[in-house]
């Protein structure tokens, strides 16, 4: 316990404190284990709402405290799962981290088999490893876990089929609340396995309506999508503010912007002219210039607390849930052609080999000559002749952005980084919000163009703060662990790939291997199962590099209409810099470490959003192609089948081992192969063949196939029975086929 000690505690202690007390801390136990006097008291209270706003600390029943992201030691839980190993979950009953979400405990139960999903129990609660235990010490009252999904209707009976894909079981509806059979609802779970019955608690709509799937991953996972009444007037006040004096003034350059054609707003734009300076022979100037959220957005604003919440814009293909209200992101910060704005400039000199000479950051206005696509950029450079119009001649103004670019370029092969050409899917709507099409979004030099100079900037932001040994929000890409490195080494194997696991693994180390597979049918897959091997991006104040970009340095500056990692950057900057107000007050320099662990889970689950919803998309556009054999990609194999994507169009769908025809077949788990026991036929991973479509669920994303001839006749991959290598290990049959079309 700690000893009294006057004055008010540091954030670091009272988190301490919380941590290590053997009972609730309240703000009465806070107040005597530091021994503060009464004046002190009212002090200590401000300073816990501030942790709280901050995302700090939360407040648990009884008013007692506890950590963000924490459990309270003694607190009320309700049972989410019992799962087919007689496992029970729980999830916090009272969970007001908002954007994060609730943890899973497992309960270690006295008396197995005596609690049900829905019950409500107070439990002890304990950190181990990885995860969370839960002791039950008392059984409540009754209560239910929520559950989203569509109703459907069978036999005259009402069931709940689940909007997770993940979740294979139905549930009967016992209490449809008014809600019609294809409605999209809420629903709460009770009753014990296999005697669990749901009841709608709220209607939700038709999930097949346009512009809906997005909205289904909006309340799946919770993500705020209505601003406080507060933050729209505070948005509103703010975007009225004048740009201010003192800045530099930048409005006769042609600054460009160069997004995506649909873009929903404009974080950053770019300029370049070949370098005066004698010292600079052959290199270059350039002007990352980058929106002054900063300027508009202050610490511990409604519009802050909102963007902190939020931690990122999540983009759909039908919307756009902001970080900031729209005022701000789509309006006053967004960097519009022919406005004035303000923007903080990045300043680089940069060598004809590509090297950042120097760099400096400065408050700016700054007026876009033109807000171009990447289409419509690359067609100017292109085509090589001058593009006249109301903007002036585009070319003269593109093309020392290419010249300097060429020289970034020569720098990013130089060091090397991962480089997997893997496609990214675009779903394209009409007006209406009908699927018009699915297909890989095509990757020009516009795109890397601006990938290096937003790089090149981001560099320039984390040293230019280690250099004023200032704050800094790092973007971190850790190497791969050794467990996925010997995964990939055996993964290869299967190719006949080598791979050393006692080498020092560097970026390079893969696009070796890549080279080496060369235009081999499997180069999606290994490029794929590469980035599998990769560990994921976070954010940290502690800098341990970005291994996938082979940079010792890196930072996230370049957009804060959309990230608050980004927005925490230009706040350190502009304080280490004196570049006015809206700089990183002293508690959020300190609390860097948490702030970073929260935006990371806040990013992942905007990802997770974005790639169900995009899946949904995929399977409403399949779902008219329903019976058609099509070419597929075995992405994954498991014991209860193997899971498979379209060629060319995406999204998941299993293929039940029930269905691969009469015989056993037996799952490798090293391998990752499923052989069938008589016939020899083996399943891998990125083997390519035909299957047929048996199903398409646009509310799940889920698809599932069969073999072209129906249920249970097996077909072998492409290529026929002829083995291609002869592969005698952990007792696997000889005959594993890895060929598949040409293209």
């Amino acid at each position: 316990m700690y000893k009294p000690k006057a004055g008010l505690p540091t954030r670091e202690q009272i988190l301490d404190f919380i941590a290590t007390s053997d009972v609730p801390a309240g703000k009465r136990e806070i107040a005597k284990g530091f021994g503060l006097s009464a004046q002190d008291k009212i002090g200590l209270k401000a300073l816990l709402k501030d942790m709280a706003d901050e995302g700090l600390i939360d407040s648990a029943p009884g008013r007692a405290f506890h950590k963000m992201g924490g459990i309270p030691k003694v607190t009320v839980l309700r049972i989410a799962d019992v799962d087919d190993g007689g496992n029970v979950w729980a999830v916090p009953e009272r969970w007001e981290a908002e954007g994060v979400p609730p943890p899973r405990l497992r309960v270690r139960e006295r008396k197995r088999g005596a609690l049900g999903v829905g019950e409500r129990i107070l439990a002890r609660t304990e950190e181990a490893g990885n995860g969370w235990i839960a002791h039950p010490m008392k059984v409540l009252a009754p209560a239910s876990e929520q559950v989203l999904g569509v109703l459907r209707e069978e036999a005259g009976r009402l069931w709940l089929t689940g909007v997770d894909k993940r979740e294979r079981r139905e549930f009967a509806v016992a209490d449809a609340g008014g809600a019609a059979p294809g409605d999209l609802v809420l629903a709460e779970l009770a009753g014990k396995p296999p005697k669990i019955a749901a009841r709608v608690v709220s209607k939700l709509g038709d999930p097949f309506a346009a512009r809906s799937f997005s909205l289904i991953a909006i309340h799946k996972l919770g993500i705020p999508d209505v601003f406080s009444q507060e933050a729209l007037d505070e948005a509103e006040r703010v975007s009225k503010l004048p740009l201010g004096e003192g800045r530099e003034d930048l409005r006769d350059l042609p600054i460009v912007a160069i997004d995506p054609e649909d873009a929903r707003d404009h974080d950053d734009a770019v300029w370049a002219e070949a370098d005066d300076d004698p010292s600079n022979a052959g290199g270059w100037k350039a002007i990352v210039a980058i929106a002054d959220v900063s300027f508009y957005v202050r610490p511990k604003s409604e519009v802050d607390r909102e963007a902190r919440r939020r931690g990122n814009s999540v983009y759909f293909p039908d919307r756009v849930v902001p970080m900031l209200p729209e005022i701000l992101s789509a309006e006053v910060c967004s960097l519009k052609e022919g406005a004035d704005r303000a923007a903080l400039a990045c300043h680089l000199r940069i060598g004809k080999d590509g090297s950042l000479k120097s760099w400096r950051f400065t408050r700016a206005v700054v007026r876009i000559a033109a807000n171009l696509a990447y289409e419509e950029a690359q067609a100017i450079i292109d085509a090589a002749s001058p593009v006249v119009d109301e903007r002036g001649d585009m070319l003269s103004v593109l093309q020392p952005l290419w010249a300097c670019w060429h020289a970034l370029a020569k720098a990013r092969d130089a060091r090397a980084p991962l480089d997997l050409d893997l496609p990214e899917r675009r779903v394209v709507l009409d007006e209406q919000g009908r699927i018009m099409s699915v297909s890989p979004r095509e990757r020009l030099d516009a795109h890397r163009l601006i990938e290096d100079y937003m790089i090149a900037a981001n560099v320039a932001a984390a040293k230019a703060l280690e250099a004023k040994k200032a704050p800094v929000m790092y973007r971190i890409h850790e190497p791969p662990s050794r467990e996925k490195l010997a995964a990939l080494k055996e993964y290869l194997e299967t190719f006949d790939v080598p791979f050393a696991l006692g080498q020092v693994v560097r970026p390079a180390t893969f696009n070796h291997i890549i080279e080496r597979i060369g235009d081999a049918d499997f180069r999606p897959q290994v490029m794929e199962q590469i980035l599998r091997t990769q560990t994921q991006a976070y954010y940290a104040p502690g800098n341990h590099g970005h291994f996938g970009l082979s940079l010792g340095s890196y930072a996230h500056f370049t957009s804060p209409i959309r990230r608050y990692a980004d927005l925490l950057v230009h706040r350190s900057l502009v304080s280490a810099y004196g570049l006015g107000e809206g700089g990183l007050p002293a508690d959020d320099a300190a609390n860097m470490e948490s702030v970073g662990e929260i935006i990371s889970r806040l990013e992942r689950r905007a990802m997770e959003a974005e790639r169900d919803t995009t899946d949904r998309y995929v399977a409403a556009f399949l779902s008219e192609r329903v019976g058609q054999v099509m070419d597929v990609r075995i992405t994954g194999v498991t014991n209860f089948g193997f899971f498979a994507t379209v060629e060319g169009i995406g999204g998941d769908g299993l293929m039940p081992v029930r269905d691969l025809g009469g015989e056993y077949f037996r799952f490798d788990e090293g391998a990752r192969t499923l052989t069938g026991e008589h016939s020899g036929d083996v399943f891998a991973q990125g083997q390519t063949l035909e299957l047929r479509l048996a199903e398409a669920n646009p509310v799940s994303g889920a698809l599932r196939f069969e073999m072209p001839e129906g249920k249970g006749a097996a077909q072998p991959p492409r290529g026929g029975r002829k083995p291609v290598r002869e592969i005698k290990r952990r007792g696997r049959p000889a005959n594993i086929r890895h060929q598949g079309k040409r293209r």
